[in-house]
């Protein structure tokens, strides 16, 4: 069983012209709403690559939460731990351009309600992997990654967007996902070099560092490796850092090599460009399967 500790969002999408300035008002040619949140990505991302998978996060008491949970119940996302708070629904307000520019505002909202108690030891067995990114409370993803590794669990966090976490936190991670952005100042944070080896090295748990078009990087007690990134089309890479977290973990919770979940979430993640939107983009497993097997994918 995979377990998602994170951010549901509603993503509201404008498309643009132009980008407003301060104190600008423009009209948009269209608006779209969108279930979001790193969380509620990932969590969906493994779903659909066949994995079980609890979520548990919060959402307000308004209009908003159903559209933002609607990916993850059409995925089969278990949700009997998703709390329902006093706050807003976490929103993102996205404009886009013609030129592909954008402008986002998060507002964290119900994300900042969600609690680590809203997870029972029993369910952080040597048997679940325990997925986590940096949308909710850090206390509370703090306090959830030291009781995992406590009780046995995996413990993947994917330290997006980059923030602060005690080191001896850090230290009790199994699995680090970051993006060159995040490595480097996950590197400049800690006093050290942000790429792979070096982190690995200062934190001890597994490394991989995500290069977009230059694939992936990765160092772990067994050794270090690369995996190029599939050519492929790219339309849209909304999504796609998430695409690559859910189904690594999805694959690892399948007790895969590091090496063949990191390939086939690099692949998964590239079939994820070559479409528009967040969750929308996100490949069933039998995709993903004929793009490792080399067959077209329509």
């Amino acid at each position: 069983m995979i377990v998602v500790f994170g951010s549901i969002n509603l993503d509201m999408i404008f498309a643009m012209d132009g980008l407003p300035g301060a104190g600008q008002t423009l009209l948009a040619r269209s608006l779209d709403l969108h279930p979001g949140g790193k969380g509620a990505n990932q969590a969906v991302a493994a779903a659909r690559d066949g994995a079980v998978v609890t979520m548990v996060g919060a959402v307000g008491q308004d209009g908003l939460s159903e559209t933002a949970l609607s990916g993850l119940r059409g995925a089969g996302v278990e949700l009997s731990r998703v709390a329902v708070t006093d706050r807003p629904t976490g929103t993102a307000a996205v404009c886009t351009d013609a030129a592909g520019r954008n402008q986002i505002v998060v507002a964290g909202g119900a994300n900042l309600r969600a609690r680590a108690d809203q997870v029972e030891d029993a369910l952080l067995s040597p048997g679940t992997t325990l997925l986590l990114q940096m949308e909710s409370d850090p206390g509370e993803t703090a306090a959830l990654i030291l009781r995992a590794r406590r009780l046995g669990a995996r413990v993947i966090l994917n330290l997006a967007p980059a923030a602060p976490l005690p080191l001896p936190v850090l230290k009790a991670v199994d699995i680090l996902v970051v993006n060159e952005d995040e490595a480097a100042w996950l590197g400049a944070h800690l006093g050290c070099a942000g790429e792979a080896p070096s982190l690995y090295a200062l934190l001890g748990g597994t490394v991989i560092r995500t290069l977009g078009g230059d694939g992936v990087e990765w160092s772990a007690v067994g050794g270090a490796g690369h995996q190029p990134a599939p050519a492929v089309a790219v339309r849209d890479t909304t999504g796609a850092g998430d695409c690559f977290v859910g189904v690594l973990a999805a694959e690892l919770d399948r007790s895969r090599p590091l090496a063949a979940a990191i390939r086939r979430a690099a692949y998964a993640a590239s079939l994820s460009c070559t479409r528009a939107g967040g969750q929308a983009s996100l490949p069933a497993a039998a995709e993903t399967d004929a793009a490792l097997g080399g067959l077209a994918v329509a």
